[in-house]
């Protein structure tokens, strides 16, 4: 018998090589090519999909607002931007064990009630899935399954049943008969995504899939598998803590960067009401290197702890060291505390970190974590209720930040009274309850701070 002819498969571009390289020669990515078994294609894979689409203009399409299906979890609505829509394929990753199928089984049960769904598993029996909804207390009766790994069946029931929401569960696992390699490899996860797609964007069933991620935290197969969904979702949450966080990436039916909070429980997932609650201690009196900032993910604003400890060094070279921000950023502001503030910890270990796990991105956390450092190296605590926000620049200037009213409002909602905010974010109209401190630069505000 005649060796199968391989090659070499990049997984984030999907381009293929004769043979083994270092470096993708199309994408110049680094250590991303396996070693996969030649397909031959088979021939008039996609003439449905062709045969739906026609030319018109873009001016005679009407653009209707798109329907949504609600999936009974409202912070699971949140990330999809306001519920399911049809023909959408939404792809969401998270490490294992971390709650997708538990999440996924819950909102199928809530959407049984008035509509058609189908669960499809690939790794768990029928027993094991109705062991789980019998452990967490669900109303499984309407839910029909699907224990069957081979897209050619899969398809052949969907097309049958017309569900209106079908999970697959997971697309790792799922293979097709017209190609030789096995299931999880780059050609199989490819060619299975593309016909689950082709198959929603046809009958208008809402698909979910179910994706693994590496080690490194991102999604396992071909990076084309993000472009070509809708939707997608990462599940993130500590093993050693009970919540868990849905963040989208990527939605091409609402925002990005929205999050969803849950916590785990013994009857599954719950929401949590009141997220800002989760990224805040509660110190019975008022300690030195705390300061609460808000931050915005998607539409919703956060109030986040931003914790420093400064401490003198016994080392030549001080140690720099955040969680949950940029760690480079932190060197940065550093040397800016120093230059326009006159604060300097050239000598001090300084050790950042953000309450409660969550990861912050965005830039307007500068002000809080060097009014924190400051607080830390004075041991000084900052005034009781005082929420800071705002970005720094390298001239020692104080930048303005987007939604500036709606992080004020959401502090001052939570009993916050003091507030230390870029100038340009100052509102027309005072806050009912909330003294207000506009600063334009880095040393007005830490002269505040100071008292």
């Amino acid at each position: 018998m005649a060796k199968a002819k391989s090659l070499y498969t990049c997984t984030e571009c999907g381009g293929q090589a004769p043979k083994w390289q270092g470096q993708c020669p199309h994408c110049l990515a680094w250590n991303t090519l396996v070693e996969t078994i030649a397909e031959a294609a088979p021939p008039n894979r996609y003439n449905a999909l062709a045969a739906t689409s026609k030319l018109q203009r873009l001016s005679d399409v009407e653009a209707a607002e798109v329907p949504r299906q609600t999936t009974g979890i409202a912070e699971f609505d949140r990330v999809l931007g306001g519920g399911m829509v049809d023909g959408a394929v939404t792809l969401i990753g998270g490490d294992p064990g971390i709650g997708k199928s538990t999440l996924l089984l819950q909102a199928l049960c809530h959407m049984s009630v008035k509509r058609n769904v189908v669960y499809v598993s690939g790794e768990e029996s029928a027993q094991q899935i109705a062991l789980r909804a019998k452990r967490l207390t669900l109303d499984a009766s309407a839910v029909q399954l699907l224990a069957e790994i081979q897209l050619e069946r899969i398809l052949a029931t969907l097309s049958a049943q017309k569900p209106e929401v079908a999970v697959i569960d997971s697309i790792q696992t799922v293979y097709s008969e017209a190609l030789q390699s096995a299931p999880g490899s780059v050609a199989q996860v490819r060619e299975c995504a593309a016909q689950l797609t082709r198959f929603a964007k046809q009958s208008g069933t809402a698909v979910i899939l179910v994706g693994h991620v590496t080690k490194e935290g991102a999604l396992a197969g071909p990076r084309v598998l993000e472009h070509i969904v809708d939707t997608v979702l990462y599940f993130e949450g500590d093993s050693n803590s009970s919540f868990r966080l849905i963040r989208a990436f990527k939605n091409r039916f609402g925002a990005v960067n929205e999050l969803g909070v849950f916590a785990m429980t013994e009857k599954g997932l719950r929401e949590v009401s009141n997220p800002s609650a989760l990224f805040m201690s509660h110190h019975g009196q008022d300690v030195a290197g705390t300061c609460v900032m808000v931050t915005q993910e998607g539409t919703r604003p956060l109030l986040v702890e931003i914790q420093a400890l400064v401490d003198e060094a016994h080392a030549p070279n001080p140690r720099r060291l955040s969680v949950g921000l940029e760690q480079n950023r932190l060197a940065m502001l550093l040397a800016v505390l120093h230059r326009h503030a006159g604060v300097a910890c050239f000598d001090q270990d300084v050790f950042v970190n953000a309450v409660g796990g969550v990861k912050i991105t965005e830039p307007a956390a500068d002000l809080a974590v060097l009014l924190a450092i400051v607080s830390s190296l004075k041991n000084k605590p900052l005034p009781g209720k005082l929420v800071v926000f705002g970005e720094v620049g390298l001239a020692g200037e104080v930048r303005p930040i987007q939604r500036g009213q709606e992080r004020l409002k959401e502090a001052a909602k939570l009993g916050f009274t003091h507030a230390v905010i870029p100038k340009a974010n100052k509102p027309k109209q005072a806050i009912a309850g909330m003294e207000i401190v506009a600063v334009e630069r880095l040393e007005e505000a830490v002269a505040y701070c100071r008292g």
